[in-house]
Formats: structure tokens, C-alpha cells, sequence
């Protein structure tokens, strides 16, 4: 009887472990907890490639959360992860989709960040799609046809170079261009070999020569200045003397100095014209007198 009863302990002890161990494997798997400290945040992705309920969520790599739910609409999808309430992010915090093993499973990860603001849960932040091994291999499917097409342009253009480097002709001229230079190069060394004392000479003739200017500059700075300001001051008084002569004409011009009343009083000429013709009457009929009988003057004079 008593070995009955300890066998039947011994059953019972090991059916509570069992199930003890299962459900810490079932809330390990499934993220499940009895802790109350937990808090959500909603993030934004266009595409979660393969994403899962209850795949982990990290922070800086370390597990501190899973993926709750998910919510498809226009713009993407809007993941909802659940944390842990100690884990402390920053409103510049990036939440990144990436993978988590080479088998292709998914895991959320999360940079804290270094923002003074702490992040705001009640928001939907945006996210990031770091691609995968799956991913890379679906760009390069789509990017099949270009691949062709590109692999098809590097072929023709290896052949063209192919030929091109083959060509005797082609070969020939390069050889000769080869050799054109070498020997304008050995030339030129030559020349600049048989020219060294004159080039040396000129070289060092210039440098006496702009050490001369800048020993007269030196020398002469006064009197370069005294010119300048003189050649300016010149200027100025050309200038001021075309500027009286312009005003000058403006006001000839507009009849505001005698000048201008003589050459442009319309009355005046008019006089003179008379004037002129009147003279010119007068000494008509003078000279003829003086071919007749003399100067005849007639005048009336009444003295009272």
C-alpha cells in the first residue's frame, strides 16, 4: 500500500514538472507572459516579408519583446509590438524588419536611439526593410531580363575590343604612334639637354628682372603714390570740367545764359535779317550816287 502511494506521488510529481516544462515552452514559443509590464507600439512597414505573430522583437539585439498583431491597409502594413516596460526608447528610435537566421525567419529590431524626448507610443512610427537573402533573390529574378540584356551588351563590346586589339593594321599604327613618341620624347630631352645653359640664363635673367621691378617699386613707392593720386586728382578735374561744359550746353541749349538767348531768340535773328537787308539797301543805293552825281542828301531837320 505504501509503495502504491509512492508510485502514485512519483506519478503526479512528474506529470506537474511535465506540464510546468510544457508551458514554459509554450510561453517561451508563443510570448506568452504573466508579467503586466508590457507596452505596445505601432510601427508602419510597406512590405513585412514573411513577418509572423510572436516572431521577437530586439532591442540592440537583445530580446525584449514580440509582434502582437498585424493590420493591413493602404499604405502597407501596420505591425503592433508588444515590449517590455523597462525597455527605454528615444523618439529618434529606428525599428528595423531584418532576418533572423539564414532558414529566413523575421525579427523586428530595434536602435533605442540618443534623443532627450522619449518616444511616442501613441503614434505610428515608420519603418525599415532591411532586405533578405529572399528579397535579394526576387530583385535579381526581376532584374532577369536587364541582366540578359546587359550581359548581351558586355559580350558585343568584349567581341568589338577582341577585334579591335587583333587588327594587325590597327596594331601597326599603335606601334608606330609608340615609336613617333619615344623619339619626340628623346628629342625633346635633347633639345632641352642642348638649350639647359640658355634656358638656365633666361631663367635666371627673369628672376633679375622681377627682383629690379621690385627693388624700383620699393624705391619709387612715394613718387608711384604721389603720381597715382596726382593722375587721379587729374581725372577728377576732367571730369568736374566736362560736367560744367555739358551744363554749360544744357543751359545754351534751354536759352538760360546770354549765349543761348543770341543763338536761339527767334526775334533777335528776325532783327538782324532786317537789319542786314536795310544795310545792304543803303549802301545799294550809295554806290549808286557815287556812279552819278555825288551823295545827295535830303534831310529835314527842325531844330524847334
Amino acid at each position: 500500500m505504501r509503495d502504491q502511494r509512492k508510485t502514485e506521488i512519483k506519478v503526479g510529481i512528474t506529470v506537474v514538472t511535465a506540464l510546468l516544462i510544457f508551458l514554459w515552452i509554450l510561453g517561451w514559443a508563443k510570448n506568452l507572459t504573466i508579467a503586466s509590464g508590457q507596452k505596445s507600439v505601432m510601427v508602419s512597414f510597406t512590405n513585412v516579408a514573411g513577418l509572423e505573430i510572436g516572431d521577437d522583437v530586439t532591442v540592440s539585439g537583445v530580446r525584449k519583446g514580440f509582434v502582437e498583431n498585424f493590420r493591413i491597409n493602404k499604405s502597407g502594413v501596420t505591425v503592433k509590438l508588444s515590449i517590455d516596460a523597462d525597455t527605454d526608447l528615444k523618439e529618434d528610435a529606428v525599428f528595423a524588419l531584418t532576418m533572423l537566421d539564414m532558414m529566413g525567419g523575421k525579427k523586428i529590431d530595434i536602435t533605442p536611439g540618443n534623443s532627450e524626448s522619449n518616444l511616442d507610443y501613441s503614434t505610428i512610427h515608420p519603418g525599415i526593410f532591411h532586405a533578405d537573402i529572399p528579397a535579394v533573390m526576387s530583385m535579381v529574378g526581376n532584374m532577369k531580363d536587364d541582366l540578359v540584356i546587359t550581359l548581351g551588351e558586355i559580350k558585343t563590346t568584349l567581341t568589338s575590343l577582341n577585334k579591335m586589339l587583333t587588327d594587325e593594321r590597327m596594331n601597326e599604327n599603335l606601334r608606330s604612334s609608340l615609336n613617333n613618341l619615344s623619339e619626340l620624347s628623346f628629342k625633346l630631352n635633347k633639345m632641352i639637354e642642348a638649350n639647359s645653359t640658355e634656358v638656365t640664363s633666361l631663367i635666371k635673367n627673369t628672376n633679375e628682372l622681377t627682383l629690379t621691378a621690385k627693388e624700383f617699386i620699393d624705391e619709387n613707392k612715394t613718387s608711384l603714390s604721389e603720381s597715382v593720386s596726382g593722375l587721379k586728382s587729374v581725372l577728377n578735374n576732367s571730369n568736374m570740367l566736362l560736367d560744367n561744359l555739358n551744363k554749360f550746353a544744357d543751359e545754351t541749349k534751354e536759352q538760360k545764359n546770354n549765349l543761348g538767348l543770341l543763338l536761339y531768340d527767334r526775334n533777335l535773328v528776325d532783327s538782324l535779317r532786317i537789319t542786314i537787308q536795310q544795310v545792304n539797301d543803303v549802301t545799294k543805293i550809295l554806290i549808286e550816287q557815287l556812279k552819278g552825281k555825288g551823295i545827295n542828301v535830303d534831310a529835314k531837320i527842325d531844330l524847334f
